[in-house]
């Protein structure tokens, strides 16, 4: 296909596919929050998150990158070959940081036209055009380093690498979501141009089959997807199909194991997963396969079912940032923002696909819960792992330090730049003579319903109140039909599946009104299914004759003539909630956790006398929500009585306490410096964590013959073990990368100190990483003279998994001990706890 031909299609932002998802989003621009939790995030957003991404991109060096490539496309033009030049970043990837900055500013440009904004941006989409080869290639790294690629990650040959890590088809998918949202949101043609050039490239070097690649990190599938939606050209379909189709000769961590279509359990890194998912879906409503239908909706299942955080976070996993096995939910857990993130694209999706309510349940839970917390309330510091349980040290075990203003490897900020600019897609949505109102969230809309323009005002302190007005005003009276969600956790239900479930599940008394009437609603003994009656002659006659209302997919429904000034208004009881987790979830065993509404909370030492992990919320604690407008941002939190702390005694016995806690939204932790933090709490004094003695290990300075980046070495004295943890994961220490080689670990004491026996932890993740027991390891000390010795008539050197090993040897006297330790072949190999006697 000519790229004249792909820009004879386009002429204006109407969408041309043929068909697409029965249920269409009422468009962001038709969308404006007003008021309450959600405006206030996107007007930070606009404010602060947006200019301070352009800012990093400009001054890490991304969008230097572009002029760099471009540099030398004009160097080789002009004849010279002798020169090279690095780029300043150090991932190839840097590119979709750029792009998605680039979609995250044209979102924010359709809720307020900024004139220098959208000049500053075609600046950038200039330098990146600039950038581009002539034949519609867009790869900053490579084009730097043609012949002799200066990234490990980069073949001499374009596309090669991408089932690997080059990322190449990874960055045209964003570039194509980027060039989509710009148009959409400022009608320029000028990054949309760029893509339609790329995607002709790919059109030429694929469209054959012959050249059959399974893009290593997806997205390029739900790019394609968007950009046949805007030119009707089918070769972008194809493509995206194409790409799904080939997939099915690698491995798990890139979902390259099965063909898409006999996939069932979400697998590998959760982002690329997720993003997979979501471009099936769009897929499957492009062309009408149910195949990749059926496919998404079991691995759906599987997430929801046994894979899903509290939080609505996903990928329990540090390792590989990876989805782990079926109920492996640990609570010093990864979940990346950027999967989260991706996780409302795919369930927003599932609903556009099906009209089911529970979709945006489980969308809901993700955006207030696992989103939300990915930025902090000032909007310039953001999380990349998403833990429920933080042990409030500067590092811990996934190189978790709070929040950072800004990351070697960026996708995270500006992918939570562009979903909360974006979030007015998500409110309403149409299908037919069907609207439906989704989320709830102050602010106003039109929409198009069988050809009626609808205008809504909503009025709610939703998350914190449950009361919601709507006020429709059709531009001519109508008959149309009005769906409202009614959250599962309305009705005693955190999710739809039994993944966890409430203490008291019993279902919230909601109620709903037409024009100040009540709407009561009855089971139908002969269907199953509820239908509503008003309660009054009255009500009746404004319902009029043919009014209908029921129960369908989550949401209640409304039909009826309706005219100017018809307002709904609907309450949601939320009531404080205790959850616990499925019996086969070991992390969650005999603990409990908060929610009220859509909120999950969780309890951070600033606010509990700097400890949590020894907290108890018994049966008999009373909690009490209170909303508090000048606090975190205007949060509701809860205050809890008659809790328990939980200490050792001299004897070392459970001694426990009454004392107060207090909890506070999930989202806004770490907004306030360094602190613990747990989501779920112990529910009796034996599953309580007491903060214990120091010893000589944990005074101790840790010194190591190799950590990596983001790798802490706390892990090592915190005095922390598998058996502290109801389902073993308590935080490492490992040598990865380095195989196969000598390390060791020093202890440094205060002053030197009388030893005769270590303990000893190893930690091995067999099945999920590349750890495993040491080969062997001794113990030695540091003498008078400075030297390292071994120690004398040391026990046996076991090496167990997990199961703390003690060696004993003849007492020794001094300042330093060491383990050496010999790595496996192959492998490399960590520890939990080294303690010292």
């Amino acid at each position: 296909m000519k790229f004249a031909a792909a820009l004879l299609c386009l002429v204006t932002p109407t969408i041309f596919a043929a068909s697409d998802y029965p249920v269409q989003p009422v468009p962001f621009t038709q969308v404006r929050l007003t008021g309450g939790l959600l405006a206030n995030r996107q007007a930070t957003n606009a404010a602060v998150t947006m200019p301070f991404a352009l800012e990093q991109c400009e001054s890490s060096g991304r969008i230097k990158n572009f002029d760099l490539a471009a540099e030398v496309m004009r160097r080789r033009a002009a004849g010279e070959t002798n020169f090279q030049i690095k780029p300043p970043t150090q991932y190839p990837f840097d590119d979709t940081d750029v792009y998605k900055a680039i979609e995250g500013a044209a979102f924010c440009l359709s809720v307020k036209p900024d004139s220098a904004l959208q000049a500053k941006l075609e600046t950038i989409i200039k330098r990146v055009a600039a950038a581009q080869e002539p034949d519609g290639y867009l790869y900053t790294f490579r084009t730097m380093h043609p012949d002799s690629p200066g990234h490990g990650w980069i073949n001499q040959q374009r596309w090669l690498n991408d089932p690997k890590l080059s990322h190449e088809l990874y960055d045209l998918g964003h570039l194509y979501e980027s060039g989509y949202a710009h148009f959409r949101a400022t009608g320029s043609r000028s990054l949309l141009d760029i893509c339609l050039k790329n995607a002709a490239l790919l059109e030429k070097d694929f469209g054959d089959h012959q050249l059959r690649i399974a893009p290593g990190h997806e997205i390029i599938e739900m790019g394609l997807a968007k950009l046949y939606r805007q030119t009707g050209n089918t070769n972008w379909l194809d493509l995206a199909k194409f790409f799904l189709d080939n997939r099915g000769h690698g491995g798990e961590y890139s979902q390259d194991n099965k063909p898409v279509v006999e996939q069932d359990k979400a697998v590998g890194h959760a982002v690329r997963a997720n993003y997979l998912y979501s471009g099936m879906a769009d897929v499957a409503a492009l062309t009408g396969d149910e195949r990749y239908l059926n496919a998404i909706t079991k691995i759906w299942e599987n997430v929801v079912g046994t894979k899903l955080h509290l939080t609505g976070g996903c990928g329990a996993r540090a390792s590989g940032e990876a989805y782990g096995n079926d109920y492996e939910l640990p609570h010093r857990c990864y979940n990346e923002t950027c999967a989260a993130v991706a996780f409302l694209f795919w369930n927003h999706r599932m609903f556009l696909m099906t009209g089911d309510a529970k979709y945006m349940d489980v969308f809901e839970r993700s955006l207030y819960n696992g989103v939300l917390s990915g930025v902090s309330l000032s909007g310039d510091k953001f999380f990349y792992p998403n833990p429920l349980e933080y042990d409030g040290s500067a590092k811990n075990n996934h190189g978790f330090a709070g929040r950072a203003p800004w990351f070697g490897c960026a996708c995270c900020p500006p992918n939570v730049l562009r979903t909360l600019a974006s979030l007015g897609d998500y409110v309403y949505a149409t299908q037919g003579d069907k609207l439906f109102v989704n989320l709830y969230a102050q602010g106003e809309a039109t929409a198009n319903v069988a050809g009626n323009k609808v205008k809504l005002e909503q009025t709610t302190s939703y998350p914190w109140d449950g009361a919601i007005k709507l006020r429709v005003t059709p531009e001519k009276p109508g008959k149309f039909t009005l769906s409202l969600r009614i959250p599962c956790w309305v009705e005693g239900h955190p999710l739809p599946s039994d993944l966890y479930t409430y203490d008291d599940a019993t279902p919230a008394k909601w109620t709903l009104q037409v024009n100040g009437k009540n709407v009561s609603f009855t089971q139908s003994r002969s269907s199953g299914r509820e239908s509503a009656q008003t309660e009054s002659q009255d009500s009746q006659s404004r319902l009029t004759s043919a009014a209908t209302a029921e129960i369908s997919n989550g949401f209640a429904v409304i039909t009826r003539e309706w005219k100017s000034g018809d307002e709904i208004t609907l309450d949601l009881p939320m009531p404080v909630r205790r959850v616990a987790g499925n019996p086969k979830v070991a992390a969650t065993k005999n603990q409990v956790a908060l929610e009220r509404g859509p909120i999950v909370y969780a309890f951070e030492g600033v606010d509990n006398n700097g400890a949590v992990f020894d907290a108890v919320l018994p049966t008999s604690a009373t909690i009490k929500a209170e909303h508090r407008a000048d606090f975190l941002g205007g949060v509701t939190v809860l205050n809890i009585t008659d809790a328990q702390r939980v200490a050792l005694n001299d004897s070392s016995k459970l001694a426990s306490k009454p004392t107060r806690l207090t909890a506070i939204p999930y989202s806004v932790w770490a907004n306030r410096g360094l602190s613990p933090m747990a989501v779920w709490l112990a529910r009796d004094a034996a599953t309580a964590r007491p903060i214990r003695p120091t010893t000589l290990a944990s005074q101790a300075k840790v010194t190591v013959s190799f950590v990596r980046d983001g790798m802490s070495i706390v892990p090592i004295n915190d005095q922390l073990v598998p058996e502290n943890f109801t389902d073993g994961f308590a935080p490492n220490f490992d040598f990865w990368p380095h195989k196969g080689t000598s390390e060791w670990i020093n202890y440094e004491f205060v002053k030197p100190a009388k030893v005769s026996s270590v303990h000893v932890s190893w930690f091995d993740d067999t099945g999920t990483g590349e750890c495993r027991v040491p080969v062997s390891w001794r113990v030695v000390y540091r003498d008078a003279n400075n030297q390292w010795q071994s120690v004398a008539n040391a026990s046996e050197y076991v090496i167990k998994k997990r199961e703390p090993v003690r060696v004993t040897f003849d007492a020794v006297t001094t300042k330093a001990l060491r383990l050496e330790i010999q790595l496996p072949k192959d492998f490399s190999a960590g520890i939990y706890e080294w303690e010292v006697e």
